[in-house]
Protein backbone atom coordinates (compact mmCIF):
# COMPACT_ATOMS: atom_id res chain seq x y z
CA UNK A 1 0.00 0.00 0.00
CA UNK A 2 1.64 3.06 -1.00
CA UNK A 3 0.53 6.33 0.77
CA UNK A 4 0.80 9.95 -0.43
CA UNK A 5 1.59 13.33 1.42
CA UNK A 6 2.24 16.77 0.65
CA UNK A 7 4.80 18.98 1.45
CA UNK A 8 3.67 22.25 1.94
CA UNK A 9 5.60 25.52 2.94
CA UNK A 10 2.54 27.73 3.68
CA UNK A 11 3.47 28.37 7.00
CA UNK A 12 1.21 29.21 10.34
CA UNK A 13 -0.93 31.59 7.91
CA UNK A 14 -2.18 29.09 5.98
CA UNK A 15 -2.94 26.81 8.41
CA UNK A 16 -5.00 29.45 10.41
CA UNK A 17 -6.71 30.28 7.28
CA UNK A 18 -7.67 26.31 6.51
CA UNK A 19 -9.04 26.33 10.16
CA UNK A 20 -11.33 29.42 10.21
CA UNK A 21 -12.60 27.65 6.89
CA UNK A 22 -13.15 24.42 8.43
CA UNK A 23 -11.55 22.42 5.78
CA UNK A 24 -8.29 21.80 4.91
CA UNK A 25 -6.14 21.98 1.58
CA UNK A 26 -7.08 18.99 -0.69
CA UNK A 27 -3.89 16.77 -2.20
CA UNK A 28 -4.61 18.19 -6.01
CA UNK A 29 -4.73 21.59 -5.08
CA UNK A 30 -1.08 20.81 -3.81
CA UNK A 31 -0.01 19.49 -6.89
CA UNK A 32 -1.59 22.12 -8.69
CA UNK A 33 -0.26 25.33 -6.54
CA UNK A 34 3.52 23.73 -5.58
CA UNK A 35 3.63 20.71 -8.63
CA UNK A 36 4.99 18.33 -6.22
CA UNK A 37 4.19 15.38 -4.16
CA UNK A 38 5.22 13.09 -1.28
CA UNK A 39 5.34 9.41 -2.36
CA UNK A 40 5.74 6.91 0.83
CA UNK A 41 6.29 3.05 -0.07
CA UNK A 42 5.40 0.46 2.82
CA UNK A 43 7.31 -1.67 0.84
CA UNK A 44 10.52 -0.21 0.55
CA UNK A 45 10.34 1.64 3.43
CA UNK A 46 11.27 4.92 2.37
CA UNK A 47 9.45 7.72 1.54
CA UNK A 48 10.27 10.03 -1.95
CA UNK A 49 9.39 13.95 -2.16
CA UNK A 50 8.36 13.73 -5.81
CA UNK A 51 9.02 17.60 -7.69
CA UNK A 52 8.59 19.01 -11.31
CA UNK A 53 9.87 21.37 -12.91
CA UNK A 54 8.32 22.53 -16.14
CA UNK A 55 7.52 24.88 -18.88
CA UNK A 56 9.73 28.06 -18.18
CA UNK A 57 11.76 28.66 -15.16
CA UNK A 58 10.47 32.09 -13.55
CA UNK A 59 13.02 34.63 -11.81
CA UNK A 60 12.58 38.22 -10.93
CA UNK A 61 9.89 39.46 -13.30
CA UNK A 62 6.73 37.49 -13.87
CA UNK A 63 5.54 36.10 -16.82
CA UNK A 64 2.27 35.98 -18.56
CA UNK A 65 -0.28 34.94 -17.09
CA UNK A 66 -0.82 32.41 -20.47
CA UNK A 67 2.66 30.72 -19.56
CA UNK A 68 3.03 27.74 -17.57
CA UNK A 69 6.41 28.54 -15.86
CA UNK A 70 7.89 26.84 -12.32
CA UNK A 71 8.60 29.75 -9.47
CA UNK A 72 12.25 29.74 -8.02
CA UNK A 73 10.19 31.20 -4.85
CA UNK A 74 8.46 28.04 -4.74
CA UNK A 75 11.04 25.64 -5.42
CA UNK A 76 14.03 26.76 -3.26
CA UNK A 77 12.05 26.52 0.18
CA UNK A 78 11.02 23.40 -0.93
CA UNK A 79 14.44 22.31 -1.78
CA UNK A 80 15.20 23.60 2.01
CA UNK A 81 12.42 21.53 3.61
CA UNK A 82 13.09 18.19 1.88
CA UNK A 83 16.58 18.44 2.63
CA UNK A 84 15.82 19.47 6.68
CA UNK A 85 13.28 16.63 6.59
CA UNK A 86 13.73 13.21 8.46
CA UNK A 87 10.65 11.98 6.66
CA UNK A 88 11.69 12.05 3.66
CA UNK A 89 14.54 10.29 1.99
CA UNK A 90 15.01 11.04 -1.17
CA UNK A 91 14.23 13.32 -4.04
CA UNK A 92 12.93 12.85 -7.84
CA UNK A 93 13.11 15.59 -10.12
CA UNK A 94 10.62 15.10 -13.47
CA UNK A 95 12.18 17.22 -15.76
CA UNK A 96 10.09 18.98 -18.87
CA UNK A 97 11.26 22.91 -19.13
CA UNK A 98 11.62 25.21 -22.30
CA UNK A 99 14.72 27.05 -20.23
CA UNK A 100 13.91 30.39 -18.73
CA UNK A 101 15.54 32.64 -16.35
CA UNK A 102 19.44 31.98 -16.15
CA UNK A 103 19.80 32.70 -12.56
CA UNK A 104 17.45 31.34 -11.29
CA UNK A 105 17.42 28.20 -12.98
CA UNK A 106 21.21 28.11 -11.52
CA UNK A 107 19.93 29.29 -7.90
CA UNK A 108 17.92 26.35 -7.82
CA UNK A 109 20.23 23.60 -9.30
CA UNK A 110 23.00 24.84 -7.02
CA UNK A 111 20.59 23.53 -4.12
CA UNK A 112 20.09 20.59 -5.88
CA UNK A 113 23.82 19.97 -6.34
CA UNK A 114 24.46 20.56 -2.58
CA UNK A 115 22.04 18.40 -1.28
CA UNK A 116 22.89 15.10 1.18
CA UNK A 117 19.44 13.68 0.44
CA UNK A 118 19.65 11.31 -2.09
CA UNK A 119 18.87 12.61 -5.73
CA UNK A 120 17.43 11.26 -9.25
CA UNK A 121 16.48 13.01 -12.01
CA UNK A 122 14.37 12.38 -15.38
CA UNK A 123 14.17 14.49 -18.14
CA UNK A 124 10.95 14.06 -20.16
CA UNK A 125 10.04 15.67 -23.23
CA UNK A 126 13.15 18.58 -23.16
CA UNK A 127 15.38 19.76 -20.66
CA UNK A 128 16.65 22.73 -22.53
CA UNK A 129 18.69 25.29 -22.03
CA UNK A 130 19.10 26.45 -18.43
CA UNK A 131 17.13 22.99 -17.84
CA UNK A 132 20.85 21.26 -19.05
CA UNK A 133 22.19 22.47 -15.44
CA UNK A 134 19.04 21.39 -13.65
CA UNK A 135 19.13 17.69 -15.26
CA UNK A 136 22.73 16.98 -14.34
CA UNK A 137 22.52 19.00 -10.67
CA UNK A 138 21.40 15.36 -9.49
CA UNK A 139 23.51 12.51 -8.06
CA UNK A 140 21.92 10.31 -10.91
CA UNK A 141 20.86 11.80 -14.06
CA UNK A 142 17.93 9.75 -16.51
CA UNK A 143 16.77 11.09 -20.05
CA UNK A 144 13.89 9.12 -21.78
CA UNK A 145 14.74 8.10 -25.16
CA UNK A 146 12.61 10.57 -26.87
CA UNK A 147 13.51 13.59 -24.88
CA UNK A 148 15.27 16.10 -26.21
CA UNK A 149 18.23 19.20 -25.18
CA UNK A 150 18.87 22.04 -26.53
CA UNK A 151 22.43 23.68 -25.90
CA UNK A 152 22.41 27.38 -26.61
CA UNK A 153 24.80 30.35 -25.56
CA UNK A 154 23.07 32.87 -23.15
CA UNK A 155 20.97 35.27 -24.85
CA UNK A 156 18.91 38.31 -23.42
CA UNK A 157 16.07 40.18 -24.20
CA UNK A 158 15.55 44.15 -24.03
CA UNK A 159 17.84 46.60 -24.39
CA UNK A 160 21.63 45.78 -24.80
CA UNK A 161 24.43 48.34 -24.89
CA UNK A 162 26.58 47.38 -27.91
CA UNK A 163 29.85 48.07 -25.75
CA UNK A 164 32.69 44.96 -25.31
CA UNK A 165 31.64 44.64 -21.69
CA UNK A 166 28.31 43.18 -23.01
CA UNK A 167 30.39 40.44 -24.64
CA UNK A 168 32.52 40.01 -21.78
CA UNK A 169 29.24 39.80 -19.35
CA UNK A 170 27.77 37.35 -22.15
CA UNK A 171 31.17 35.03 -22.35
CA UNK A 172 30.90 35.32 -18.29
CA UNK A 173 27.63 34.03 -17.74
CA UNK A 174 28.32 31.15 -19.96
CA UNK A 175 31.69 30.04 -18.22
CA UNK A 176 29.46 29.86 -15.41
CA UNK A 177 27.12 27.57 -17.00
CA UNK A 178 29.75 25.29 -18.76
CA UNK A 179 31.75 24.97 -15.24
CA UNK A 180 28.34 24.06 -13.62
CA UNK A 181 27.32 20.98 -16.28
CA UNK A 182 31.17 20.09 -16.79
CA UNK A 183 31.23 19.88 -12.87
CA UNK A 184 28.25 17.79 -12.65
CA UNK A 185 28.54 15.05 -15.38
CA UNK A 186 30.64 13.01 -17.49
CA UNK A 187 30.47 15.59 -20.65
CA UNK A 188 34.29 17.34 -21.75
CA UNK A 189 34.17 20.87 -21.97
CA UNK A 190 35.17 21.32 -25.16
CA UNK A 191 32.50 19.01 -26.02
CA UNK A 192 30.06 20.99 -24.61
CA UNK A 193 31.10 24.21 -25.83
CA UNK A 194 31.01 23.19 -29.17
CA UNK A 195 27.82 21.96 -28.43
CA UNK A 196 26.98 25.35 -27.36
CA UNK A 197 28.61 27.39 -30.52
CA UNK A 198 27.34 24.97 -33.29
CA UNK A 199 25.90 26.79 -35.97
CA UNK A 200 23.75 25.02 -38.57
CA UNK A 201 21.40 22.86 -37.01
CA UNK A 202 19.09 25.33 -35.29
CA UNK A 203 17.40 27.64 -38.17
CA UNK A 204 16.98 30.46 -35.68
CA UNK A 205 19.79 30.23 -33.17
CA UNK A 206 23.18 28.81 -32.48
CA UNK A 207 23.40 25.87 -30.70
CA UNK A 208 22.80 22.00 -30.61
CA UNK A 209 19.67 19.99 -29.81
CA UNK A 210 20.76 16.19 -28.18
CA UNK A 211 18.43 13.46 -28.03
CA UNK A 212 18.45 10.92 -25.45
CA UNK A 213 21.36 8.11 -26.14
CA UNK A 214 23.55 11.11 -27.67
CA UNK A 215 22.90 12.57 -24.16
CA UNK A 216 24.15 9.67 -22.50
CA UNK A 217 26.75 9.00 -25.13
CA UNK A 218 28.76 12.36 -24.58
CA UNK A 219 28.45 11.84 -21.01
CA UNK A 220 26.09 14.54 -20.34
CA UNK A 221 23.30 12.70 -18.92
CA UNK A 222 24.74 9.30 -17.03
CA UNK A 223 21.40 6.91 -18.60
CA UNK A 224 18.77 6.26 -20.60
CA UNK A 225 15.69 5.16 -18.00
CA UNK A 226 11.67 5.77 -17.81
CA UNK A 227 10.15 6.62 -14.53
CA UNK A 228 10.55 3.22 -13.37
CA UNK A 229 14.33 2.89 -13.76
CA UNK A 230 14.51 6.54 -12.03
CA UNK A 231 12.54 5.22 -8.82
CA UNK A 232 14.52 2.00 -9.03
CA UNK A 233 17.71 4.11 -8.60
CA UNK A 234 16.91 6.38 -6.16
CA UNK A 235 15.65 3.36 -3.51
CA UNK A 236 19.17 1.71 -4.12
CA UNK A 237 20.33 5.01 -3.38
CA UNK A 238 18.51 5.38 -0.53
CA UNK A 239 19.50 1.78 0.84
CA UNK A 240 22.75 2.58 0.17
CA UNK A 241 22.91 5.59 2.09
CA UNK A 242 21.17 3.74 4.97
CA UNK A 243 23.60 0.72 4.68
CA UNK A 244 20.76 -1.63 4.30
CA UNK A 245 22.51 -2.69 0.78
CA UNK A 246 26.24 -3.77 -0.14
CA UNK A 247 25.47 -3.93 -3.93
CA UNK A 248 22.29 -1.05 -4.41
CA UNK A 249 24.61 0.82 -6.95
CA UNK A 250 23.81 -2.55 -9.37
CA UNK A 251 20.52 -1.34 -9.38
CA UNK A 252 20.80 1.94 -10.25
CA UNK A 253 23.52 1.97 -13.01
CA UNK A 254 24.59 0.07 -16.07
CA UNK A 255 28.51 -0.02 -14.69
CA UNK A 256 29.41 3.55 -13.01
CA UNK A 257 29.09 4.05 -9.87
CA UNK A 258 27.16 7.39 -7.73
CA UNK A 259 28.83 10.51 -8.57
CA UNK A 260 28.92 12.91 -5.37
Amino acid sequence: MKKINFLHNGGAEDEEQSSANGSQEKPEDAIEKMGSVTLENSKNKSSIHCLTIVGQIEGHMLLPPQNKTTKYEHVMPQLAAIEESDEIDGLLILLNTVGGDVEAGLAIAELIAGMKTPTVSLVLGGGHSIGVPLAVSARRSFIAPTASMTVHPVRMSGTVIGVPQTMTYFEKIQDRIIDFVVANSHVERQTFHSLMMKTGELTTDVGSVVYGNEAVEIGLIDQLGSLSDALTCLHAMIDKEKGEGDHAAHHCSTGADFHD
